[in-house]
């Protein structure tokens, strides 16, 4: 089993000493360090305990560098609490602890440090100042241990705590896409880049390929390492190294992230669930500039609360929207700290609820919170997440690819959510898309009264495009979504289709006398003639001047013969019957039989068809555009 040691507490209370005493390893690795005697950024460490791998990751506790501490409390399984027994709890502890709540850090042990330095009255008073520190949390109830780390009194205690607690701290979901974000980089002689990170979820394997964000740029993985060890692949929840190709060392920056290829995309505004720390000298108000950490990153952005009065007040939690300064990496479910823009404290915390969202109106704001409120009640539920995501999409739907980074979902969770949503009727699956099915169905039931409308105001008009219900009811949605609408409509019977044009299948046309009496005197032209047809122009005008017509009104009776298939559009001038057509294809693919090669040329084609070259062109273009005849130079071979 891993785990992932983080401690916490005031500069000066032993954090350092206390993981050396529990290692063996000084994770204070800087000269500067050494120098002054106090941390300043992360430093790392590993023990084993039977079947346990630990990786302790050592914070500074100076207030200068609480932005370092954050970048490695991010993560951590269980927190050691350190606080020396002969000051008690500080500042620093106080606002660590905060962190670590705020993290949403589940499980902890209080370590009293300097044990040697006090006599037993001082080891409870110190105590019960940590007792009511913690009271009402997550550490409320956790072990209490008082140790030397000089002497080494306690230490052996404070081990076999460890391993009890690591016990009870649940397994890392299975179900998320990798991620690493880069809290340390650096360049190794003969091998080149290193960064390292605590791997957030799921593997990450020597010989793969990654993408850093932000910026997209990708990179080939040359090793791994975990725990000081050179492995194939490293799992959610260690210390990871990794030793990247691709990319000079100084590209790399802490704050960035490594994940699979087209995984994730960068974020610049997030909507949250935000808790403002109690005691806070101020409420969290909307257009406050604030300092927001997630991962190993720090970005400064501005507050927008949503609720009405637009600010949480100390103690008090609420939905808040972010709008960043630059783009993050973030998924539902990842915890952050705020901290004051000027000067820097830590003032509130929280969850991501939808880390990619929109600037949201005012007029808005119930139905905000209302979807915020069903995200927050769905974590750690992916199918109940993946039915939010897609019923806030609308008619607009979702690609599954969009849910992937959306969610932070690897891609078979995200199809087993959606087949599931599919079973119980709450979502229609269109091959790589999604929608509502609600949304689905209040498509298909204006796509078939449009069709109806238009059938009523214009009987003439014979049914409408799909490409103009398409832009009038389906513009912007995905083509799987229209097709599969219209599809629908047409299998249960309502609508009809026929040549791209669609109507209701019990449509009739209510022409009147001279309306009928054009539309046979048009089916007379285009049957009679056969194929010496006179130009649409020409014909619309004669039977227009016989039967009292307007030429608009007689070319959209015409249509009706070309809806019917009656008449075939040869070219945008020549229209001929579809009998006549059919006998000509009938007459060329017999007369082709009788030859090796299929070939006909123009003279031939004129001569059988029994016409001039002025129709012959149109007709043999025609037939190369239906796939009847190849054209082969001046000769076409008859397929």
């Amino acid at each position: 089993m891993n785990l992932l040691v983080g401690t916490a507490g005031h500069i000066d209370h032993g954090k350092t000493a206390l993981v050396k005493a529990l290692t063996g390893v000084d994770a204070d690795r800087l000269p500067e360090e050494k120098q002054r005697g106090i941390t300043i950024d992360l430093g790392f460490a590993e023990l084993r305990i039977g079947d346990l791998d630990i990786g302790f990751v050592d914070v500074p506790g100076h207030e200068r560098f609480v932005r370092n501490m954050l970048a490695g409390a991010s993560g951590i399984d269980l927190v050691l609490l350190v606080v020396a027994a002969d000051e008690g709890v500080m500042p620093q502890t106080r606002e660590h602890f905060e962190i670590c709540r705020l993290l949403g850090t589940q499980s902890g042990i209080v370590v009293l440090t300097k044990k040697d330095l006090v006599d037993n009255e001082m080891l409870d008073l110190a105590k019960l100042d940590v007792g009511e520190l913690v009271e009402n949390s997550f550490l409320e109830n956790a072990p209490l241990i008082a140790v030397s780390s000089k002497s080494g009194e306690g230490i052996d205690e404070l081990q076999a705590a460890i391993e009890a607690v690591a016990g009870n701290i649940p397994q890392r979901s299975a179900q998320f896409l990798p991620r690493l974000p880069i809290d340390r980089s650096f360049t190794i002689k003969g091998f080149g880049s290193v960064v390292t990170g605590t791997l957030l979820a799921g593997e990450m394997a020597a010989g793969s390929e990654l993408e850093l964000w932000p910026g997209r740029k990708r990179v080939r993985v040359r090793g791994v390492q975990t725990q000081g060890r050179t492995v194939e692949r490293a799992s959610a929840g260690q210390r990871t190294a990794l030793n990247l190709g691709g990319i000079d060392h100084s590209e790399l920056e802490r704050g960035m992230v490594l994940a699979e290829p087209g995984a994730i995309e960068p974020t610049q505004i997030v909507d949250t669930l935000l808790e403002v720390v109690p005691g806070a000298a101020r409420a969290v108000r909307s257009r406050q500039r604030v300092r927001f950490h997630i991962g190993a990153a720090e970005v400064l952005g501005r507050v927008h609360v949503l609720n009405e009065s637009g600010e949480i007040l100390s103690g008090g939690k609420g939905y808040v929207q972010l709008r960043l300064e630059l783009p993050v990496v973030a998924v539902p479910g990842d915890r952050f700290v705020v901290r004051s823009y000027s000067p820097q404290a830590t003032i509130a915390g929280g969850e991501v609820l939808d880390a990619h969202g929109h600037r949201h109106r005012k007029r808005d704001l119930g139905k905000t919170t209302a979807f915020l409120a069903r995200l927050s009640e769905a974590r750690d539920q992916p199918t109940a997440q993946i039915a939010v995501f897609i019923e806030a999409a609308g008619k607009n739907g979702l690609a599954l690819n969009e849910l992937r980074v959306k969610t932070g979902l690897l891609s078979r969770v995200v199809d087993d959510a959606v087949d599931a949503l599919v079973e119980n009727g709450r979502v229609v699956r269109l091959g790589g898309h999604a929608i509502a099915a609600d949304a689905f169905s209040e498509l298909k039931t204006r796509a078939s009264e449009l069709i109806t409308d238009v059938q009523k105001s214009d009987p003439l008009a014979g049914g409408i495009s799909r490409e103009a219900v398409r832009d009038r009811i389906f513009a912007f949605i995905d083509t799987s979504v229209f097709n599969k609408a219209i599809g629908e409509l047409v299998a249960s019977g309502n609508i009809a289709s026929e040549n791209e044009i669609l109507k209701p299948a019990c449509g009739t046309y209510e022409l009147s006398v001279p309306q009928t009496k054009a539309l046979d005197g048009l089916r007379q032209i285009f049957r009679d003639d056969n194929f010496e047809v006179p130009k649409l122009d020409e014909a619309i005008r004669d039977v227009s001047a016989k039967y009292g017509t307007n030429p608009a009104e007689t070319r959209k009776i015409f249509q009706i013969l070309v809806t019917s298939n009656e008449v075939i559009k040869v070219s945008s001038e020549f229209y001929f019957n579809r009998q006549a057509i059919d006998s000509l294809v009938s007459k060329m693919r017999k007369q082709a039989a009788m030859t090796a090669d299929r070939l006909i040329n123009v003279p031939a084609f004129k001569s059988l068809a029994g016409i001039s070259r002025k129709y012959a062109i149109p007709l043999l273009e025609y037939f190369d555009s239906s796939s009847v005849t190849v054209r082969l130079g001046d000769k076409r071979r008859v397929i």
